[in-house]
Formats: structure tokens, sequence, C-alpha cells
């Protein structure tokens, strides 16, 4: 389920940087030369493509192939492949809760969780507001199985918030297989992972932009009230990727995170 693993940088403490729905490795780049200097940076590409996926594969077939729990499983043989330990994770929307699921798993992977944009629910149910109403979420699955790419030209305008990064994200939307997106954006949409916030034991740090409609910052505020050990920082921008948006500002937080931790051993064997 991933592909194009590579580490880059050196130092003694290691750092995963996982992308989310839609998205590439392309993302990380106007953080990756600056964490790099004094860390080991793993980096990949989840599998967005074909996948497998059937002509006629109807949605109880994707419930299936297309689960939280089998990405984490994948995250977890990525990072033994890599023989990490005590790894500090960062992952953005889709992958900060599968990184959530894979720490629960195998604790001893991570020392530290960077959770960019994450929501354990994006549909607003009573109590909670995850920032979509149902018929809205229905809508739009019914809108990416029709035309996927119409869809994702207008979605990711809508989410990136920006002309000037926009192509970035563009490219690797436009790239995934029309089938693989409307799973995904099932997994995604219609789940619920609020359950596993309070099994997470490994210290997590969200990061949430105060005006991203896909992952509000409400959503950081209930999610911190959850989890065991958790820090919330708010980036004053827009949209849904402060990577390419605000590198500072994201790039000051993961310094403070990685300053606060305790001496490192080393986690990848060359």
């Amino acid at each position: 389920m991933y592909l194009n693993p590579r580490i880059v940088g050196c130092g003694e403490r290691t750092l995963v940087l996982s992308h989310g729905y839609g998205g590439s490795q392309a993302i990380w780049d106007k953080v990756l030369p600056h964490l790099s200097k004094n860390n080991k940076v793993l980096l990949f590409d989840w599998d967005f493509s074909a996948a497998g996926a059937g002509e006629a594969e109807e949605e109880e077939e994707e419930e299936e192939r297309y689960t939280f729990s089998r990405f984490a499983d994948a995250l977890v043989a990525l990072m033994d492949s890599a023989e990490l330990s005590g790894a500090v994770y960062v992952g953005h929307s889709m992958a900060g809760m599968i990184g959530c699921i894979a720490s629960v798993k195998r604790p001893d992977l991570f020392a530290h969780l960077v959770l960019i944009g994450a929501s354990p629910r994006y549909m607003n149910t009573a109590g909670y507001e995850g920032g979509f109403d149902a018929p809205d979420i229905h809508a739009m699955l019914a809108a990416i199985r029709s035309d996927f790419r119409s869809w994702a030209v207008g979605f990711v305008a809508l989410v990136v918030g920006s002309v000037e990064v926009e192509p970035v994200v563009a490219r690797s939307f436009l790239a995934m297989d029309p089938r693989v997106a409307h799973g995904l954006a099932r997994m995604l949409f219609l789940g619920d992972q609020r359950q596993v916030l309070g099994r997470v034991a490994v210290p997590c740090t969200l990061v949430h932009v105060s005006r991203d409609f896909a992952a509000p910052p409400g959503v950081g505020r209930y999610m911190q009230a959850r989890l065991k050990s958790a820090a919330l920082e708010v980036i004053d921008s827009v949209g849904h990727f402060p990577q390419l948006l605000a590198p500072g500002e994201l790039i000051g937080i993961l310094d403070r995170v990685l300053l606060g931790l305790p001496e490192a051993e080393a986690e990848v064997m060359d």
C-alpha cells in the first residue's frame, strides 16, 4: 500500500513524513530541507493508483479493501522494514489517524506523533462538529463516482486555499485512480475513529489551521480532550496544507517538538 520509500538527511533522530488523501511526498518539499539537516527523514507515497480495484467493485468490497487498520498495518510494515524505533511520526490529514492506530498496535515504533489537520470523524453528528453534514458527504461521494476529475479540480481549489500552491496538490489528486479515490473517500468521510483516541499512549502534538474547513480547530480541541497526552498548536492561515502555505510556522512547531524529546538512539540500520 506504499511506494517510493526513501531516507534523506542525517542525525540520530528519524522523522517519518506521511501524506494524506490525494497527496504525495512532494507536499513536504518546503519543510524537508530544514528537517533533513539534523535528522534522518523517511518519506514515501501511499499507493493511490489502481491497487487491484475491479471495474465492478461494490461498496461492500470497498469497505473491506480500504480501512484505517490496513493502512496502519502497512505503516508498521514500512517502519519495520526500515528498522525504526522511537521515531517522530508526522502525519497529515488522513495519515494522522493512520499513525494513531499504528501507535496503538506498535507503540515501540513511535516517540511522538505530530498530527497535522487530522480528524477522527468528518461527519457532523449530535454533539460533535466534524465539518461536513451527511447530505454533503453523500453528494460528494456521488460526484467522485460520476466525474472524478471535475470534482478533484474543484475540491483541491477549496481545500488548498491558495492558487500559488494549488498545482502541487492538483497533480497528485488527478493522478489517483477514480475507483481508489471513491473507496478512500468512503473510508474517510463515512468513518468514525473517535474510539481510537483514548487508546493512544504516545504523546501527540496536534496542528490545525485557523481557517481550515476540512479539519477546523474545533476538531483539534475535541481530540486533545480525549488523547492521553496532547498539545494543540493552531497556525493562523487558510486551507488544509500548512506545510505548503505556512512552512515556517510548521517548522517552528516541529523544532519545538524535537527540542523537547529525550536524546534519541540510532534508529535506522543502513
